[in-house]
């Protein structure tokens, strides 16, 4: 229907029949969100530039089969525990829990078979001004080996003209960890442009960040001033500015893969801006969580074609992911991820668009 704010088809079909369905909702200006129930994941996003044009700002594939071939997380939700555990090992009242190791010797977003490979039910969707839909999926207890029935609810919604709201609530049966994120791969130029994300400007409100060894654990010290070094980003300077000087950090993350400590108590603030300078694209990203996660595509290696048929290479895309610290199950200094039965979890996630000439 001509205007409407919202739509739904099938995106794909699964190798046992069951149909991955698309929900498209729709802002102001040709602004677009589409989520496919395959691992509650932003399969596109568009929004305007600067000429009026409008373009898709994230990785990931233009069919089904794409996203099934190869698990590499575009525009994925991902849980039940985002980032890394150190030696897939981490306990909790005494008892001690053995997850898969699937990222060098540690566990990575939530094992072999995490949500970003689960279909998630569509529970609600609301045509109205402000287009949402809600996804949910239920985790069982002794899933990937996490603790706890995990019921998982999430809403995408149109909140603003050119903005996209995300909220996530779990609840759990017994004593567990939680920390979700969304994955998205993001290139304000547009995910066919072939330009590089290296030189988009960004600024990330955070005076510290977690230095990490060279499997991406964070290292037994408090959180690093990033005053003085290539972390520094508290004032806007390209991505790739700063990114081969010969720093340990950037050596053990073969570029950015690291934590920014936010200053937050449970409120939604601005935390990263990230600047286009071709398009004129920017986008800002508000969260109510403790970390967020930049990483600057440092594995992307050209072996997957994606949206186009277009290899996807190192410094194509850049990853902003708000979620708790890496390895808090073992870090008591660190924002506890533990989630107890008649608590709720909570993560608020806002992705506001805007252009100017560039």
């Amino acid at each position: 229907m001509a205007g409407a704010k919202i739509a739904k088809d099938v995106f794909g079909t699964l190798p046992d029949g069951r149909s991955v369905d698309r929900v498209v909702l729709r802002g102001e200006g040709g602004f677009e969100a589409r989520i496919i129930t395959h691992g509650a994941v932003i399969q596109a996003l568009i929004a305007p530039d600067a000429k009026g044009g409008t373009d898709d700002v994230v990785l990931g594939h233009d069919s089904f089969a794409g996203y099934l071939a190869e698990r590499k997380f575009f525009g994925a939700t991902v849980g039940r525990y985002a980032n890394r555990i150190a030696n897939g090992r981490f306990s909790l009242d005494g008892e001690t829990f053995q997850l898969a190791v699937n990222n060098g010797p540690n566990a990575l977003h939530g094992g072999l078979d995490g949500f970003d490979r689960k279909i998630w039910d569509i529970a609600e969707i609301d045509d109205c001004a402000s287009p949402a839909v809600t996804l949910a999926y239920t985790s069982p207890h002794g899933e990937e080996n996490y603790p706890g029935k995990l019921d998982v609810r999430l809403t995408y919604r149109v909140t603003g003209p050119t903005e996209l709201s995300l909220i996530m609530e779990a609840r759990t049966d017994r004593p567990t960890i939680v920390n979700l994120t969304n994955h998205s791969f993001f290139n304000l130029e547009g995910a066919t442009s072939g330009a590089s994300t290296l030189d988009h400007r960004l600024t990330v409100k955070a005076d510290h960040f977690l230095a990490i060894d060279p499997t991406a654990i964070p290292l037994p010290e408090p959180p690093r001033s990033v005053a003085g070094t290539p972390f520094d980003f508290r004032e806007a300077h390209p991505v790739g500015a700063r990114i081969r000087e010969g720093d340990l950090q950037l050596q053990n993350g073969r570029g950015y893969d690291h934590t920014y400590c936010l200053a937050r108590d449970g409120k939604l603030a601005l935390a990263a801006r990230l600047e286009a300078p071709l398009s004129g694209r920017i986008m800002e990203l508000f969260t109510d969580q403790p970390g967020l996660q930049v990483y600057s595509g440092n594995y992307l290696d050209g072996t997957i074609a994606g949206k186009g048929g277009k290899l996807i290479r190192q410094s194509d895309a850049l990853c902003l992911e708000p979620h708790m610290w890496p390895d808090s199950p073992n870090r008591p200094d660190f924002p506890s991820p533990r989630l107890d039965p008649g608590s709720v979890y909570r993560h608020h996630t806002v992705y506001r668009f805007a252009a100017r000439t560039p």
